[in-house]
């Protein structure tokens, strides 16, 4: 356990050196998303809908995977989960 611990620490520090954007990128960027990200900034407007959108969709994404994963709903016999599970009602 000591060790796991010792690795997780040393694996944060090491992370944390790269998340962080460098301070020329830190110049380039907006206010916003200053020491965030690295590379050049949204080139206007239209890129925060674009962003926005897809952070949407991937959240709908993950609610829904985990939503069905937890509780299927497929009660029918006939259904391919039940060839794959070996006929073992849920």
């Amino acid at each position: 356990m000591k060790k796991l611990r010792s690795i997780l620490i040393i694996a944060f520090f090491i992370m944390q050196q790269s998340v962080w954007a460098c301070p020329v990128c830190d110049r380039h960027q907006p206010k916003i998303l200053r020491g965030v990200v690295h590379g050049s900034g949204p080139d206007s407007q239209f890129d925060y809908w674009i962003i926005g959108v897809v952070a949407l969709i991937v959240l709908a994404t993950l609610f829904f995977s985990v939503k069905w994963l937890i509780r299927p709903m497929e009660k029918e016999r006939t259904h391919i989960k039940r060839m794959i599970i070996n006929e073992v009602d849920v």
